[in-house]
């Protein structure tokens, strides 16, 4: 479909018929299922409402492409998806799941090839690399949009040695002397200020 193209309109009414306007006809969640397969864009109101329920058709859909045997989805990621409801990760979750699942759709055709030899080693390693590197990306992307701080995700478990352990070596006496250090430097400070003042 031309991406200047509208999409589709469908109709969802009360008795969850589902109405295609562009073909005046009524369609089945497997008709939706096939249109997503084909390319063809698509948005699902309620016809009473009005209010945009595209994304529950789909995850219906979805729902309803599980429970024939296709399952897509793994039961560790499921739980880690439902975990991440509520979570402070929440609202990275879905753009990074946008920005993985972009990457394989480009991705698809080599690893399709590597998938035809027998589910080979190499297949297997071609999907652990665009995992990787996927990460990789996302994670200097992140690092762009969230320059400061503030912003950024709690270091790893590899990051953190390199300063927790300084905070907890760290002793009073020797926290008292740098405190006094800084003292004596901000004293020497104002002494060549009050000189300064002098002479001017």
């Amino acid at each position: 479909m031309a991406k200047d193209q509208e999409p589709t309109t469908i109709k969802k009414y009360a008795n969850r018929r589902l109405y295609n306007t562009g073909t005046s006809t009524y369609v089945t969640l497997e008709d939706l299922a096939s249109m997503v397969k084909s390319g063809e864009d698509f948005v699902v109101y309620d016809a009473k409402s009005g209010d945009d329920i595209t994304r529950s058709v789909l995850t219906q859909i979805i729902f309803e492409q599980e429970n024939k045997g296709q399952n897509l989805l793994p039961i560790t990621f499921l739980r880690q998806l439902i975990r991440f409801y509520g979570d402070s990760m929440q609202n990275l979750v879905p753009t990074y799941l946008d920005f993985s699942i972009d990457s394989l759709t480009r991705d698809s055709d080599k690893l399709r090839g590597q998938m035809a030899n027998a589910f080979g080693p190499s297949a297997f390693t071609a999907i652990e690399e665009t995992v990787r590197r996927n990460t990789e990306m996302f994670e200097q992307a992140m690092r762009m949009f969230l320059p400061f701080s503030g912003g950024r995700p709690e270091p790893s478990t590899q990051e953190r040695p390199r300063t927790e352990p300084k905070a907890e070596t760290r002793s009073e006496g020797k926290a008292d002397g740098e405190f006094d250090t800084l003292k004596r430097q901000l004293e020497e400070m104002q002494k060549k200020i009050d000189a300064l003042a002098g002479k001017s």
